[in-house]
C-alpha cells in the first residue's frame, strides 16, 4: 500500500469514528514531501588494507560512500572528527574503518593476546547500554584479523572486566561506566590508556545541557589520564545533523575538531504529515480527540496493514497507554499480538528481547518513548508516528529518519499535543521545514558541575595550572573547594584532593539512586524510576502502568529507594499536585524599557509535592483529593523573569489569571527558540513577588546551575515572547485551552487563568521593546561551588 493510501485510510477511519464533523482532511494540516537521495560510491582509501576490505566485502560493503572516506580519512591522519550526517548514512563504518584497520596491523600470538606495547587500542562510547550491545553485534560480523572487542558496562562480571582490560583492543561502553569505574580504577586500566589510539563518542548530539556538561568534563578526564600514561588519541564522534557539529565536538573535548555533513547514502524519500486531532461534537459541545488516543488509532491501523510502525511517545506513562490502546482496538486480531511499549525502567532481560523482536520483525508496533531515538539497527520500518514535536528539530528529524531504511518511502506522521508549540507548529509548518537545526547548548564551565569533576579530577591525579587554564572559572572554583578543605594547593600551583572520601557525582541527574518498583506481595521487581520522579510518578497512592498492567502504589520508602505496588485496575487515573516558592539569588543581565524590566539570574526553587487528584476515566472528571507528605526538593538554576509597573496593568482584569496563562504559554513556546521542551523548565507567575514586589513572571532550567535555556530566551525575548502572543491570540478557544495556556504540568490545576489578559500583558512587554532599552550587565560571582552529594542510579 502506498503513502498517499495508508493517509487515506487514516483520514477515513477518523471521520468514521468522528463522524462528519472530522471534515474536511480530518486532522491533516500540512503535507511535506522529502525527495528520494540516490547513493553515490566510491573507492576505498589507500591506506585500508585487503584484510579489512575482504572483511567488508563479505558481509555485503564493497564500495564505501565518500562521506565514510572523509570521516575516516581525518581520523586515520590523527584529526578529531564527527560525522553528522542523516539516520541511517553509515555513520559507523566511518568510525569504525580506522580503528580495524589498526587492529589488522596488530601482531597476533592467538586468541586471547595482549595487545603489545604501540598497539592502538580503542575505546567505543554509546550514550545507552542498547546501543553498545547492538554495535557489538554488528562488530561480530566483522572477520578482521587481530580485533578483539569486549562490552564493559554495568551488567559485566568482574571476571570479564579484567579479561577486557589485559586483552580487548575495542572497549565498548559507555560515559557512566567511564566516570564510575574505569576513570576511578585508571592503574587497572593502565594498558588500555597508555595503548588508546582512539575514542568514539556515538550519538554525541544526545550531550547537551548539564548531561552534556557532565559527559564533556568526563570526557576531558578521560583525554588527561591518558596523556599522563603517554597516549594521545584521536577522538571520532558521530551525530545526527547538527548546526555547527564541530563545535559541539570541541566543546566536549576542549579540543579542535572537522565536521564531515555531506550525506551521499540513498533515502528512499519520506511524506510527512502535521496532524491536528480532530474537533468534534458532543450535543453542540465541541470536543477534541485526545493525542494519545489519536497515536493509538493510528499505530494499530498501520499494523493491521502490516506496516512496521514505531510511535513516539514523550513519557513512559504515555508509552504504556499508546500500547493499550492500540491493542485494544485491534480485538482478536493477531496483530494485536505484535504491538508493545518500550521505554526505560524496564529490566534489562525485557528490553534486549524486545529490541530483538523489533530487529527481527516479531514486533510489527513499538510504542516507544525516546529511547529507541538513537541509532540501534531496526532495518524495515515503514512508517513513525511522533505522539507530539519532541522539543528539538534535532530529534524530530532523528525520529522521523528511522523510517525508510528500505527502498520503499516512509511516512512520518506528527500529531500535535495539546499545547501551544504544538499548535504553533502545524499551523506554520516553515518552523520546521524552513529552519536550521538547532546548536546543541552545553556549558562544561557550569559551577555546579564543575566543581565535582575537579574534586575527582584531582583524585585521579593531581590537578596542574594548564588543567585549569583549559575550562573558563576553574580556578575560581578549584580555590572555592581549598576554602571549603576539598582541595589543597601546594607550592608550584598544583591542586591535590584532600577530602575524606571519594566525591559521588551523577551524569544523569541530581536526583539521589533510583526508586525500585516491586510487588508487595512476591517482592517481584517491575521496573525502576529515577527518585526525582518518584514524588510525582509512584507516590503512595498513585496509579502506575507497566506493559499494558496497571498498579496501586501502596507505599513510597524513599530512604530505602523502593515503592510497594500491586496489580489493580481503578475506574481513575491519578495526578500530582505541588507548590513552588522561588527566591533570587542575584541578577547576571537587566534590561530595562520603561514600566517593564526583563533580567537573566541566578535563583533557588524549592518545591513540594502536596497532594494528587484522582480524575475519573475517561471524561478526567476529578473525583478526589488526597494529601501528600513529601519532603521538599530544592534546585538553583538559572532564570529569565520580566516584571511590569503595577500602573502599565491597570486595564487588566485577573491579574494573577493573566501572568499565569503567560507562563503557561510561554514555557509551551520556549522550545522555539531555545534546545529544550517543556519538561527541561518550570516557572513560576505571581502579581508580587517577595524579592521584585513587581508582579513578575520566572522561566527557569530545570537543571541545577542552568542549562542555558534561560539565556537562550532571554538573548531572543522578543522572537519568543511574540510568537507566544500569536499562539494565545490565534488559537480559537474562548477561555482558554491546552492548545494555548494550559499545561499538563500544572501544580494548581490550570487555575486561575485569563486568555485575554495574558495577550494583553504579553503584547505591553513586546510594545516597551520597541522603545529605549537600559541594558545592565552585573559582574557577581559564580555560585558557590560545593561537593556532591548525588548517588548513582545504577543504570550503566
Amino acid at each position: 500500500m502506498s503513502v498517499d493510501q495508508l493517509i487515506a485510510a487514516l483520514e477515513s477511519e477518523a471521520v468514521q469514528i468522528y463522524g462528519s464533523q472530522a471534515s474536511p482532511r480530518a486532522g491533516l494540516r500540512h503535507l511535506r514531501r522529502l525527495p528520494p537521495r540516490a547513493s553515490v560510491r566510491t573507492e576505498w582509501p589507500e591506506w585500508v588494507p585487503g584484510d579489512v576490505r575482504d572483511a567488508l566485502g563479505g558481509i555485503g560493503i564493497t564500495r564505501p560512500w565518500p562521506h565514510q572516506v572523509e570521516a575516516a580519512t581525518h581520523a586515520f591522519e590523527g584529526r578529531d572528527v564527527v560525522v553528522a550526517t542523516g539516520t541511517a548514512s553509515g555513520k559507523s563504518l566511518a568510525y569504525l574503518l580506522p580503528l580495524l584497520t589498526e587492529a589488522a596491523a596488530a601482531p597476533i600470538d592467538g586468541p586471547q593476546a595482549s595487545p603489545r606495547p604501540g598497539e592502538g587500542r580503542t575505546l567505543y562510547l554509546a550514550p545507552t547500554k542498547a546501543l553498545a550491545a547492538d554495535q557489538a553485534r554488528a562488530v561480530a560480523e566483522f572477520e578482521v584479523p587481530g580485533l578483539i572487542p569486549a562490552i564493559v558496562d554495568g551488567d559485566t562480571p568482574f571476571e570479564h572486566r579484567q579479561w577486557a582490560q589485559r586483552f580487548a583492543n575495542l572497549v565498548l561502553s559507555n560515559p557512566d561506566l567511564l566516570h564510575h569505574s574505569l576513570l576511578p580504577r585508571h592503574r587497572m586500566w593502565r594498558s588500555l590508556l597508555k595503548n588508546l589510539k582512539y575514542v568514539v563518542v556515538d550519538e554525541c548530539h544526545v550531550y547537551r545541557g548539564v548531561f552534556g556538561a557532565h559527559v564533556a568534563l568526563t570526557l576531558r578526564r578521560l583525554l588527561r589520564l591518558a596523556a599522563h600514561y603517554g597516549a594521545s588519541p584521536t577522538v571520532i564522534a558521530a551525530s545526527a545533523t547538527a548546526a555547527d557539529p564541530a563545535a559541539s565536538l570541541s566543546v566536549l573535548t576542549g579540543r579542535p575538531a572537522v565536521a564531515v555533513t555531506e550525506d551521499f547514502s540513498p533515502h528512499p524519500g519520506a511524506t510527512v504529515a502535521l496532524w491536528e486531532p480532530v474537533t468534534y461534537e458532543i450535543e453542540g459541545e465541541p470536543q477534541q480527540a485526545s493525542t494519545l488516543s489519536e497515536t493509538a488509532r493510528m499505530l494499530a491501523q498501520l499494523t493491521r496493514r502490516g506496516v512496521r510502525t514505531l510511535a513516539f511517545v514523550p513519557s513512559r506513562r504515555g508509552a504504556e497507554i499508546v500500547a493499550a490502546e492500540a491493542k485494544s482496538r485491534l480485538g482478536a486480531d493477531p496483530a494485536a499480538n505484535r504491538i508493545a511499549a518500550y521505554r526505560a525502567g524496564y529490566l534489562r532481560e525485557h528490553r534486549r528481547d524486545l529490541e530483538s523482536d523489533l530487529r527481527e520483525g516479531r514486533l510489527l508496533g513499538v510504542a516507544t518513548t525516546n529511547a529507541l531515538e538513537l541509532g540501534i539497527d531496526v532495518t524495515g520500518l515503514d512508517a513513525v508516528l511522533l505522539c507530539g514535536y519532541p522539543g528539538r528539530l534535532a530529534s524530530f528529524w532523528q525520529q522521523i529518519g528511522r523510517a525508510g531504511r528500505g527502498d520503499t518511502e516512509a511516512l512520518a506522521v506528527m500529531l500535535a499535543k495539546d499545547d501551544p508549540l504544538d499548535t504553533y507548529l502545524v499551523h506554520h509548518p516553515e518552523a520546521i521545514f524552513d529552519r536550521p537545526v538547532e546548536a546543541s547548548v552545553c556549558d562544561p564551565s557550569n559551577p555546579y558541575v564543575l566543581a565535582g569533576h575537579l574534586c575527582l579530577a584531582a583524585e585521579e591525579l593531581p590537578l596542574k595550572n594548564e588543567d585549569l587554564d583549559a575550562i573558563p572559572g576553574s580556578r575560581e572554583v578549584a580555590d572555592q573547594l581549598c576554602e571549603q578543605k576539598l582541595l589543597r594547593k601546594r607550592p608550584g600551583g598544583r591542586y591535590y584532593w584532600i577530602g575524606s572520601e571519594r566525591p559521588e557525582v551523577t551524569l544523569r541527574g541530581s536526583g539521589p539512586m533510583g526508586v525500585d518498583i516491586a510487588e508487595t506481595k512476591t517482592g517481584r521487581l517491575i521496573g525502576t524510576i529515577d527518585a526525582a520522579a518518584s514524588h510525582r510518578i509512584v507516590h503512595k497512592g498513585a496509579v502506575y502502568l507497566h506493559q499494558g498492567e496497571s498498579f496501586l502504589v501502596d507505599e513510597l520508602d524513599l530512604e530505602e529507594g523502593i515503592a510497594m505496588v500491586h496489580a489493580a485496575k481503578p475506574p481513575w487515573t491519578t495526578s500530582a499536585q505541588e507548590i513552588t516558592h522561588l527566591e533570587i539569588l542575584g541578577e547576571r543581565e537587566r534590561l530595562e524599557m520603561g514600566d517593564v524590566s526583563l533580567c537573566l539570574g541566578d535563583v533557588e526553587v524549592t518545591s513540594c509535592v502536596i497532594s494528587y487528584q484522582k480524575r475519573r476515566l475517561p471524561s478526567g472528571e476529578i473525583i478526589d483529593t488526597q494529601a501528600l507528605d513529601l519532603p521538599p526538593q530544592t534546585l538553583r538554576t538559572v532564570a529569565v523573569w520580566w516584571t511590569v509597573e503595577l500602573e502599565a496593568l491597570e486595564g487588566v482584569k485577573d491579574l494573577a489569571g493573566s501572568l499565569h496563562a503567560a507562563e503557561h504559554a510561554s514555557i509551551g513556546l520556549l522550545p522555539l527558540v531555545a534546545t529544550c521542551d517543556r519538561w527541561d523548565i518550570g516557572g513560576l507567575s505571581t502579581p508580587a513577588h517577595m524579592d521584585t514586589e513587581l508582579p513578575t513572571v520566572f522561566v527557569y532550567d530545570g537543571h541545577p546551575g542552568g542549562a542555558g535555556f534561560a539565556e537562550q530566551a532571554f538573548r531572543k525575548w522578543k522572537d519568543w515572547l511574540g510568537a507566544t502572543k500569536d499562539a494565545i491570540a490565534s488559537c480559537g478557544c474562548k477561555f482558554g485551552c491546552p492548545s494555548c495556556i494550559q499545561s499538563p504540568k500544572c501544580g494548581n490545576g490550570n487555575e486561575p487563568l485569563h486568555k485575554q489578559g495574558a495577550v494583553a500583558v504579553l503584547d505591553l512587554l513586546l510594545k516597551a521593546g520597541e522603545g529605549p532599552v537600559k541594558s545592565t550587565v552585573h559582574a557577581a560571582e559564580p555560585p558557590q561551588a560545593k561537593q556532591e552529594d548525588d548517588l548513582w542510579p545504577g543504570d550503566f
